[in-house]
């Protein structure tokens, strides 16, 4: 018997971040929403917990404990009192280290899971605050759609949209570290006051009205002028992406990937084009969103 779980990627639609907290974390305003990129992460019993992972930049991923899918299942496994001797496959599709939670998204997708294969019947409350306790992110890729995240981005509010949008990603030919580009945050914000962060209301207004245009004149990302400092080739695709007709062109999240809106699925595909050709990315895909979260399938 085996579970296999749908888990999909996100863009941060604004990325509000706060001053450093004492314990090393930045209190956030972080508008999620789920986008049709997705990992699929299958669970079979095993004679020991492993990992294995197939797909583009399969080798980059950890195949250890430190994997989050693995966590997950230790974390439940700890909860139920049961052996996790699980095999986990991750079929990757997001992009690895690429700002757009697909770790997170592993470990929403293995939660799941695992509570499936085992039929542990845990909450979904229960399932959110585990996924808390993994990462910031986790609790989205479990949830989907479009949620305000605030705290550390795990607190979720569901926010309600109306309308699909269109977006491009494209891949960067590097990494980039999520906590370096937090250091190089406080890094840049030395000696000046950091407001607390707080969703704009014309963009969670946009959201609502499905409006393509409105969303692309609010879209913002405190972190992007980080990750630009830390990868500044960034700058020609996002300035490449605009001039193929995106509507808006932000680095997604932590980065490396930039995100693209636009106004239509037509138009996603003339943009991903461009940027192809273009030389400033390795790669570049189209997917609308919202979608739904973690999905047993």
């Amino acid at each position: 018997m085996s579970v296999t779980v749908r888990v999909p990627a996100k863009v941060n639609v604004q990325l509000a971040v706060g001053a450093a907290r004492p314990d090393g974390f930045h209190d956030l305003a972080n508008v999620f929403l789920a986008v049709g990129l997705y990992d699929e992460v299958t669970v079979a019993p095993a004679d020991e917990l492993r990992v294995t992972c197939a797909g583009p930049d399969a080798a980059q991923v950890p195949l250890d404990r430190t994997n989050l899918a693995a966590r997950a299942a230790l974390a439940l496994a700890a909860r139920r009192g049961i052996e996790p001797k699980v095999h986990i496959h991750i079929d990757k599709d997001i992009p690895v280290a690429g700002g757009m939670a697909g770790g997170s998204a592993d470990g929403a997708g293995a939660l799941l899971a695992c509570d499936a294969l085992w039929g542990t019947g845990a909450s979904r409350a229960e399932l959110l605050a585990i996924c808390a306790e993994l990462g910031s992110d986790v609790p989205f890729a479990l949830v989907g759609g479009a949620a305000l995240g605030v705290g550390r981005g795990e607190r979720l509010t569901g926010l309600d949209v109306g309308g699909t949008f269109h977006w491009v990603f494209a891949m960067a030919g590097r990494g980039l570290s999520t906590p370096a580009v937090f250091r190089e945050f406080d890094r840049l914000a030395e000696g000046r006051e950091i407001p607390e962060p707080v969703a704009a209301r014309e963009l969670l207004d946009a959201l609502a009205k499905g409006d393509t245009d409105a969303l692309a004149a609010t879209v913002a990302n405190d972190l992007q002028p980080a990750a630009l400092s830390l990868f500044p080739e960034l700058a020609a695709t996002l300035s490449a992406g605009r001039a193929a007709g995106a509507l808006a062109a932000l680095v997604s999240g932590s980065g490396p990937t930039t995100a693209f809106l636009t106004r239509d699925a037509a138009t996603a595909e003339k943009v991903a084009g461009a940027l192809s050709a273009s030389g400033t990315c390795r790669a570049a895909r189209t997917a609308a969103g919202p979608v739904a979260g973690a999905t047993v399938f």
